[in-house]
């Protein structure tokens, strides 16, 4: 069976994804809103990895949505909530899916779904949404990781990477008066990583 990991080129979809690989059919799928072309980073990651991948676009008004949630709340954790579930929306809600993951972890405060939402998503798109990484702390992931993955890690506005932050970052600072000054004082500074390789045994 085929599975949809969400893929930004960080270690947390990557790893996702290796452990999937035992049991399914992989396909990375990078969402992208058409401000910024940080898909190509997340190309260059998955031919890296060895798994398939594609490009979802959509709409730039997701963005939007996010951005203004962003300057209402002074940070950005329910623009990325938001974005998340409107990844998952459109990954689901193509005909050939019938499972979709992401790198979603234990200790993780955003993304993340609740179990209203996780049973909603299953239950209307008739798909399983899973979590591989759900049950795994950082040291548990950091030590998989350095087995399995090689990675460039930085502040997160310095690494290449496709996550949803980068082009909301891209859009406020395009969008917006005073919009650096908005990224810098609404998005806390914290550690990205892009992953560049996959360690073979």
């Amino acid at each position: 069976m085929k599975v949809s990991v969400l893929f930004s080129s960080g270690k947390d979809s990557s790893l996702a994804a290796l452990l999937l690989e035992p049991f399914f059919q992989v396909e990375l799928v990078t969402i992208n809103f058409g401000i910024s072309p940080t898909h190509e980073f997340a190309a260059e990651s998955a031919s890296k990895l060895g798994f398939p991948h594609s490009v979802l676009t959509l709409p730039s008004s997701h963005i939007e949505e996010a951005a203004s949630l962003v300057v209402e709340d002074g940070s950005p954790g329910r623009a990325i909530n938001y974005l998340h579930q409107q990844a998952l929306e459109a990954v689901c809600s193509q005909s050939s899916c019938r499972a979709v993951a992401d790198g979603t972890r234990r200790d993780d405060r955003v993304p993340l779904l609740s179990m209203p939402h996780v049973q909603s998503l299953e239950d209307r798109h008739n798909t399983m949404y899973m979590r591989p990484l759900f049950g795994y702390g950082r040291s548990a992931i950091d030590a998989l990781v350095r087995q399995h993955l090689k990675v460039v890690q930085a502040q997160s506005d310095t690494v290449d990477k496709a996550d949803y932050e980068a082009e909301l970052r891209a859009f406020i600072r395009k969008q917006y008066n005073e919009g650096e000054s908005i990224v810098v004082r609404s998005f806390p500074e914290h550690i990205q990583s892009h992953v560049i390789n996959r360690i073979y045994p």
